[in-house]
Parts: C-alpha cells; sequence; structure tokens
C-alpha cells in the first residue's frame, strides 16, 4: 500500500526497429541525462533515468520526474523540448513500464500476422509494429498487423499513434473485440481463413493496478467493476483463442491485480478449451523482471462486501451477478493441470510500477466447437475495385459458454453437431447470446465517420508510367499495392500497404471497417507548371520507397544536411559543389537527398537519413515535418532554442533568410519566388510556398464527407501543431550549435 501511495515514475521507451535508435539513446545518455545530474527543482533532487533492467539494449527508461515538473521547471525545459518533438516523430514513446511486457512476451517476428485485439490508445501497437520491421533493410515484412479497437475516436488516436512509425504493414479496423469477423485470404487461388501468429488481448478491466496514476480508482473502485467485466473479458479472450493459429501464442493481460479479471478468466478459457490450450512458461524471457506466480486459490466478493469462497456457496438471488466462472476449478487435478502458477503479477513495489497481470497462452490444437476447419464461401477475388467496409458483418461464432449463459455444454455436442452450429450462424446470422455475440439480424449500424474507400490502382493505369519513368522504379517494385481513397476526380495522394494487407483488404471488404491503412508515397503537384512528374514523393513513405527508386537521388555531406534543414531554400551556391554538381542538370522536381554516415569519422553522425527534396530554378528546398527536422538537427548536435511568439521567430527568420544580401537583381527576384512571403507555421494544406516552385496541400476531395478534417488521420494528423502535418512545414527555429553529436 506504501508504493501505491507514491507517484508513478515516468517511463520512456525508444522506438527500437530505426536506425536511429542508437543515435538517439547515445543523445540522452551523452547530452540530457548529464545534465539531470546534481539538479534539484523545488527542493527535490532530481532521480537522473535509469534504464529498466528487463527491456532489451537498454530502449527503456524511467525516472521520478513527473509531466508537471518536467513543463514548469525552466532548468528542464531543453529535455521536455526533446521529448515533446521525439514523441511526435515517432522516435521516443512514453508509455507505463509494465504496459510494455506483453509485447515483449509475444515474441512476434517479421513474418507473423499479428491481432491486437483492443489496441487504442496504441502504444503496445507500435511495439508491435517495431518487431515487424526489426530488419530494416526490409522494406515490406511478410507479416502485418491488424490493430481493432470497438470505439470509433479512439481508433482515430490509435492511427496517429502508428502513423509516426511510417509502416506500410498495419491496419486499424473497428470492431466489438468480443465479435471480431473471421477474415480470409487468397492462397494459391482459393480463399483461406486468416488465422493469426500472434494475439495480444489486452482486455478492458477496473484498472484497479494504476491508482498510482489514475486518482479516481481510490474513490469509484467497487469489486463491482470486476464482476461486471469479467463475462465480457471472457468472451474476448475465447474469441482470440478461436482465430489462433495451432503452435501460435496469444498474451491475455489487464492492469487489473483482481483474480476475477485475471487467474478466473485464464481458468475457465482453459477449461473450456479441453486441452487445446496451454499456458506457457515465460519465466525465463525477461531477466530481471520481478514478478510474483498466479493464484490458485481465490474467493468473490459482492459490493457490500459478502465473501463467496464456491459457486454452490451463492445464493440463487445473486446468481445474475456472480457467475461460475469467476471461481477456480473444484478439481485439485484440473487446477493443477492448468498451472496457473505460470501467469505473471507485477505488483507496484516490486520494481516501481503499476500493478500488471500478464498470462501467455499457446495453441495445441483447435478449440473443441471448432475440431474441423470453417468452409470459406465465395470464389476468390482478383478485384482491384474499391473496399468500402460493410454494413454486414458475417462472422463465424463460437457456441455459448455453458457455465456463463447455461446453454447446452460443448462437452456433450458432437464436433460435426459444434461446426455445424457455427456454419448456422453464419448463414443466418440468428440472434443469440453466446461466448462471441453473433452477427446482428438486421444491417450493422456504422457508428463514427464514413470512411472513404480503399482503391488500389489498376496495372493498366496510365497514371504509373510517368512515374516509374521519372524515378527509375526498379522491376521488382510492388505497384499492384499502391491505392488511392477517391473514385472520382484527379488522384491527389497515392498510398501503399503490403503485399499481405493488400490480400486481406480485397478478400474481406464486406466483412471489417477499416479505419486506416498504408502509408503516404507520393503527392500530387498542385501547380500551373508543368513537370516531367505529376506526382512528389512524401516524406511518410521515403524510407519505403528509396529501395526502388534508382534516379533523382542527390548524395548530400553533414554540412548539406544542416544547411538543408536549417534554411528554406538554399541557392546551389551555398552547398557543397559535390551536391552541386548532382543537382545542376537535373530537371526540376521531386529529389531524393541521401545522407551516408563517414565510418572513418566517428565524431559525425553515424547513421543514414533520407529527406525528401524539391529541385526548384536555383535552389533545393527540403519536404521534411517540423518535429522530423528537429530530430535530424539534435543528431547532428545542433540544439533547438525554445521558440518565442510565433510572429517574432516568423520576423527573425525571414532576416535570417534575407542575410545573405544577394548582389544581383536576378538572385533577389528569385528568393522572391521561391521563399514565402511569412514563415509562420502554414496550417496544413495550406501552400507555403509558390505553387510554381514548391506544390504542396492536401486534396479536399479526400477527407470523409462530413467529417472534421483534423480526423481523418489518413490525410491530416491530429492536434492543433500544423508542424505535424507530414505535407511538410518549413522550420523557423532558432539553432545554435551545440558541439559534435559524440
Amino acid at each position: 500500500m506504501e508504493a501505491l501511495r507514491e507517484p508513478l515514475p515516468a517511463t520512456l521507451r525508444i522506438t527500437g526497429y530505426k536506425s536511429h535508435a542508437k543515435e538517439i539513446l547515445h543523445c540522452l545518455k551523452n547530452k540530457y541525462f548529464k545534465e539531470l545530474e546534481d539538479l534539484e527543482v523545488d527542493g527535490q533532487k532530481v532521480e537522473v533515468p535509469q534504464p529498466l533492467s528487463w527491456y532489451p539494449e537498454e530502449l527503456a527508461w524511467h525516472t521520478n520526474l513527473s509531466r508537471k515538473i518536467l513543463r514548469k521547471s525552466p532548468q528542464l525545459e531543453k529535455f521536455h523540448q526533446f521529448l515533446v518533438s521525439e514523441t511526435e516523430s515517432g522516435n521516443i514513446s512514453r508509455q507505463e513500464a509494465v504496459s510494455m511486457i506483453p509485447p515483449l512476451l509475444l515474441n512476434a517476428q517479421p513474418h507473423h500476422k499479428i491481432l491486437d485485439m483492443c489496441a487504442a490508445p496504441g502504444s503496445k501497437t507500435t511495439q508491435l509494429i517495431e518487431m515487424l520491421h526489426a530488419d530494416m533493410t526490409v522494406p515490406f515484412p511478410e507479416g502485418f498487423v491488424i490493430a481493432n479497437d470497438v470505439d470509433n475516436k479512439r481508433c482515430y488516436l490509435l492511427v496517429h499513434q502508428a502513423k509516426r512509425l511510417s509502416s506500410p504493414c498495419i491496419m486499424v479496423v473497428n470492431h466489438d473485440a468480443a465479435c471480431l469477423p473471421r477474415l480470409q485470404m487468397d492462397v494459391n487461388g482459393r480463399k483461406e481463413v486468416l488465422f493469426y501468429d500472434r494475439i495480444l488481448c489486452d482486455v478492458p478491466c477496473s484498472g484497479d493496478g494504476t491508482m498510482r496514476k489514475n486518482i479516481d480508482v481510490w474513490k469509484k473502485w467497487t469489486t463491482l467493476n470486476s464482476l461486471q467485466l469479467h463475462g465480457l473479458q471472457l468472451r474476448i479472450a475465447t474469441r482470440g483463442a478461436e482465430q489462433l493459429v495451432e503452435g501460435g501464442r496469444m498474451v491475455y493481460s489487464t492492469c487489473s491485480l483482481n483474480p476475477i479479471e485475471d487467474e478466473a478468466v485464464i481458468a475457465s478459457l482453459l477449461e473450456k478449451s479441453e486441452g487445446a490450450l496451454e499456458l506457457a512458461d515465460v519465466s525465463s524471457e525477461l531477466p530481471g523482471l520481478k514478478w510474483m506466480p498466479g493464484l490458485t486459490q481465490w474467493k468473490v466478493m459482492t459490493r457490500d462486501g459478502q465473501w463467496f469462497p464456491a459457486w454452490d456457496d451463492v445464493p440463487q438471488g445473486r446468481h445474475t451477478q456472480i457467475r461460475p466462472t469467476m471461481f477456480p476449478p473444484k478439481d485439485p487435478e484440473s487446477l493443477q493441470a492448468m498451472h496457473l502458477e505460470r501467469c505473471l503479477r507485477i505488483l507496484p513495489h516490486h520494481q516501481n510500477t503499476g500493478g500488471f497481470f500478464v498470462a501467455v497462452l499457446v495453441k495445441k490444437s483447435p478449440m473443441p466447437w471448432n475440431r474441423r476447419p470453417p468452409k470459406p464461401q465465395g470464389e476468390p477475388s482478383d478485384r482491384r475495385g474499391p473496399v468500402q467496409p460493410s454494413p454486414e458483418d458475417p462472422t463465424a461464432q463460437s457456441p455459448p459458454d455453458p457455465a456463463v449463459l447455461g446453454s447446452k455444454p460443448d462437452a456433450v455436442m458432437s464436433d460435426a453437431e459444434a461446426v455445424e452450429r457455427a456454419e448456422g450462424l453464419e448463414n443466418d446470422g440468428s440472434k443469440r447470446d453466446g461466448v462471441c455475440g453473433p452477427p446482428p439480424s438486421k444491417k450493422m449500424k456504422l457508428f463514427g465517420f464514413k470512411e472513404d474507400p480503399f482503391v488500389f490502382i489498376p496495372e493498366d493505369d496510365p497514371l504509373f508510367p510517368p512515374i516509374q519513368k521519372f524515378y527509375a522504379l526498379d522491376p521488382s517494385f510492388p505497384k499492384m499495392n499502391l491505392l488511392t481513397r477517391t473514385t472520382e476526380g484527379k488522384k491527389r495522394q497515392l498510398y501503399m500497404v503490403s503485399k499481405e494487407l493488400r490480400n486481406v483488404l480485397l478478400n474481406n471488404s464486406e466483412r471489417m471497417k477499416v479505419i486506416n491503412t498504408g502509408i503516404k508515397v507520393w503527392c500530387r503537384n498542385n501547380s500551373g507548371e508543368e513537370f516531367d512528374c505529376a506526382f512528389r514523393l512524401a516524406q511518410e513513405g521515403i524510407y519505403t520507397l528509396y529501395p526502388f527508386i534508382n534516379s533523382r537521388i542527390i548524395t548530400v555531406s553533414i554540412e548539406d544536411v544542416k544547411i538543408l534543414l536549417t534554411q528554406e531554400n538554399p541557392f546551389f551556391r551555398k552547398l557543397s559543389s559535390e551536391t552541386y554538381n548532382q543537382a545542376k542538370d537535373m530537371a526540376k522536381g521531386s529529389v531524393v537527398l541521401k545522407y551516408e554516415p563517414d565510418p572513418t569519422k566517428p565524431d559525425t553522425l553515424q547513421c543514414p537519413i533520407v529527406l525528401c527534396g524539391w529541385r526548384g530554378k536555383a535552389s533545393i528546398r527540403t519536404f521534411v515535418p517540423k518535429n522530423e527536422r528537429l530530430h535530424y538537427l539534435r543528431m547532428m548536435g545542433l540544439e533547438v532554442l525554445a521558440e518565442k511568439k510565433k510572429k517574432e521567430g516568423a520576423v527573425a527568420t525571414n532576416e535570417n533568410a534575407a542575410s545573405p544580401g544577394a548582389p544581383g537583381d536576378e538572385v533577389g527576384a528569385e528568393q522572391e519566388a521561391e521563399q514565402p512571403a511569412s514563415l509562420e507555421l502554414p496550417m496544413a494544406g495550406d501552400p507555403a510556398s509558390d505553387p510554381a516552385e514548391v506544390p504542396m496541400g492536401s486534396d479536399p476531395a479526400e477527407v470523409p464527407t462530413g467529417s472534421d478534417p483534423a480526423r481523418d488521420l489518413a490525410e491530416v494528423p491530429t492536434g492543433s501543431d500544423p508542424a505535424s502535418d507530414p505535407a511538410e512545414v518549413p522550420m523557423g527555429s532558432d539553432l545554435v550549435e551545440a558541439g559534435p553529436p559524440r
């Protein structure tokens, strides 16, 4: 209890799959953490952040600094700005320590098909994406992540979190996790049911393990919370087990310490699985993590404080509130065979964290009611038309839980009867109460915003050949994975998904409501001037595209990168002669700016950088979001000063841009044509420069009708900071040299 009354330490996690992770770690340890040594704030000594002993490669750290102290203390202003900026860029994630555990125990690999059943707000989902991209030399891993949440609004928060990592292998869907539809994939010309290699089942819970950060839990917590959530948690876990492939791993987790939400759910699931599932022993998988074994005995308490040790002791009048699945198994042998002690209970006083529960399940065989594989309906689809969310949800459901609903026990139901019943539910859509709620008899209501369709580009579309020629794309480029979000008018943005997600989209248009998928790779030039290619590169997808681009590449030095990121439209004469020689003969249009580290100069930045740029008449500018610019500059040893008022910052930057003082009228005229009149941060979609030179802006036609554009995160990220728009916002911050990065 003493640990629960102490404030929860702040924790941060460095995004592990990016090549810049080591540079960020080096910057944190040798610059920001050193500045915190011997620092006191309001009489309290600041604890220098320490690495979490159980997290691999020192990529997770914790400190006693609260958000309040970080925001208000002038001494910590630089560190706070660093955290905010790097978080927006997706290079750092502020995440509670215990919530990092489930993705680690999933042990996901780049080829795995992963389902995150209750994904919002998305911190665990980002960890799973990192695992998919463990090998950064592979732009399209074989695996993918389908992240689901029942709350339509929270799905958009999930999209915002996931988009920071710029992965073509993530899809966000909006369904009730207890009734997730059974998806299909085309395998060698025939449809097969999609089973997942890894499933994260982080279910809704009472949250009594979060008392250290959620003060309201102290006032509002009652035992009734767990009693009400137990059934939902069991249904979600059961649905997850049904969709898990044989040999696959599912992690069930809660931020609750109540056994009704923890061991009771696992015990009931193991009992009804009849040996199909077993608890895995993961005691050695996270060295350094302190935990206690799962409980094997517990009692159930009512809201008024009455205890019941067994189901037989519960009076008839309480049977609607207390269910038999909430109690431990009666048979000692069955209880021992479950190995509930393999569950992990993380208590707040163990390692100064929140309370948490984790169980790792492995599937040995199909669930009893799914002994025969279901028969997918329909013929393989090779259409490339619009893939729209369907109002129907033909989900194959499992039979009801006899303990919960008093229906016919699975044990006395034959396999054939069970499959026939499941198929009947799928075909007739009748209304029944089951472990997984059946599909509604009427058309499913689509809550939230109506999403634009996902339209794949046909192979014979005349739009693509000019792009392929202009950028000299490699023949292996998977053009069939390109899509747009509009069926009418000009295509403004082109997105890209992995081959596997394309397969999922094409074969399940009537089964799921897709909120977002894919990353933006090209944007149409919004200008009256004709260029050799109508589409420019987007920074969001440049690391995915770069391996396929063989033209329009300019290799730049570290000094060139500094100039390009700190000046709006630097003229060729400001860049190195090597860069000038590469750019002078190029046609105007989008370019790739590539920095390769020099291993003979260990004091310089040692990770590669790929930037999108625009080759103008006599200058080059970069199309990089503000926070991403700040990230690269910090890695190169430049420190960003605190911004003053926006107006003052704009004036100061204008003066800096004009200070070189071009001697001739020609240069002055060109500067006037290429420089924006004001360097105040433009709103998303607002052309920040001369349209003849810098095509910018988002397509209004691609924002869902009747919706707030800021909510459509496929086009415009949430938040009021326009600099977060990947439509490339120019930098206007003052910068000072902070010495070499190492």
